[in-house]
């Protein structure tokens, strides 16, 4: 297991928001809730209660699936994303 400070766009480490890598996939957590997982294999989850939970959260969701929330919003709606209990 690795886990790493997320990187902001400017290329800096941002404090409490990590990257934890695993032989099963790539986990972001924000403090200390996990925000969202892509496994090695299967689809991209996201943590139902948390996925949304700020501007700030959601600032760095962005980057680590390296989309727009309303790109997201979209995988969701159909079904490329799940939402689960994380």
């Amino acid at each position: 297991m690795l886990v790493k400070n997320l990187t902001s766009s400017n290329g800096k480490e941002v404090p409490n928001q990590f990257i934890i890598e695993t032989d099963k996939g790539k986990y972001f957590q924000s403090y200390h809730s996990i925000i969202a997982f892509i496994p090695s294999k299967g689809r991209t989850q996201l943590n139902f209660r948390t996925w949304d939970y700020s501007t700030t959260t959601g600032k760095y969701r962005n980057i680590f699936l390296d989309e727009t929330k309303k790109e997201t919003e979209k995988k969701i709606a159909d079904g490329t994303y799940e939402l689960a209990n994380l």
